[in-house]
C-alpha cells in the first residue's frame, strides 16, 4: 500500500515502471546522511553509482538532481533512517529497496 502511494506521488501513476539501470548499482549502503553543502535540505539522497550524497528535489539546491545532470548516473536512493526506496531519473521509475539491495 505504501509503495503504491509513493509510486503514485513520484511517477504520477500506480503502474510499476521498469528501471533498465539496476545492473549499474555499485554502492548500495549509505555513509553518514549529510548533504555536501550547508544549504537547507529536506532529505538526503545517495547516488547508487558512485555514492555521492546530495539533497532531494524538495530542497532548494537539489544537489542529487544536479549530480545526475552532470554525470548521467541514473539512480539515487534515500538514506533516511528506515527508508529503503530510490528513483531512476532516466526511466522515471520508483525503486523499492529490494530492487537495489543485495
Amino acid at each position: 500500500m505504501v509503495d503504491g502511494l509513493r509510486r503514485f506521488v513520484f511517477q504520477g501513476t500506480t503502474r510499476e515502471r521498469y528501471c533498465e539501470h539496476l545492473d549499474q548499482v555499485s554502492i548500495a549502503e549509505p555513509p553518514e546522511p549529510l548533504c555536501p553543502s550547508r544549504d537547507e535540505w529536506v532529505h538526503v539522497r545517495m547516488c547508487l553509482t558512485c555514492g555521492e550524497l546530495g539533497c532531494c528535489d524538495s530542497s532548494s539546491a537539489q544537489h542529487a538532481r544536479q549530480h545526475f545532470e552532470q554525470t548521467g548516473h541514473p539512480m539515487i536512493r534515500s538514506i533516511e533512517l528506515g527508508e529503503q526506496r530510490g528513483w531512476c531519473y532516466v526511466d522515471k521509475a520508483y525503486l523499492r529497496g529490494t530492487d537495489f539491495l543485495a
